[in-house]
């Protein structure tokens, strides 16, 4: 099991409004706060086709180079949990035709102020949660 986290995500452009589980993913190196999606809730946030402001780059992963279509400030999103929310934050969105889960890069998870407790097992916390806290990751959800 990995760190998952259960968002809500808003379009800019559509204010539609979708609630999802995405992976922390500490090896998703970013410069902003970004989110990976796939191309499927793009079309559901009205982010697909691309709009006319958007770039095609091209990203490292583990199964070699892929093309993506890069959306800045395209979403907010928050952290939504039992006892509390985090967020809104303003997030660029790559959207991936390969993908299947949301994914969260390293600077959105510092931003959201996640702290990945235990990996494996799926356990986290917030940074200003008390020190005994511990939350539980949610299930994967695939698009």
């Amino acid at each position: 099991m990995a760190v998952r986290v259960r968002l809500r995500l808003r379009s800019k452009t559509s204010q539609e409004t979708i609630e999802t589980s995405a992976l922390v993913n500490s090896g998703f190196e970013a410069e902003s706060p970004q989110l990976l999606i796939p191309t499927s809730l793009a079309r559901r946030l009205s982010l697909y086709p691309p709009p006319p402001t958007s770039s095609v780059i091209e990203v490292g992963t583990a199964g070699g180079p892929v093309r993506v279509f890069l959306v800045r400030e395209a979403l907010q999103a928050w952290v939504v949990t039992g006892d509390r929310e985090v967020g809104p934050k303003l997030v660029d969105v790559m959207i991936s035709p390969t993908e299947e889960e949301v994914l969260i890069s390293d600077v959105l998870a510092e931003e959201f102020g996640i702290v990945i407790l235990a990996a494996g097992s799926g356990k986290w916390r917030f940074t200003d949660d008390p020190p005994d806290k511990v939350r539980y990751s949610e299930r994967p959800q695939y698009w």
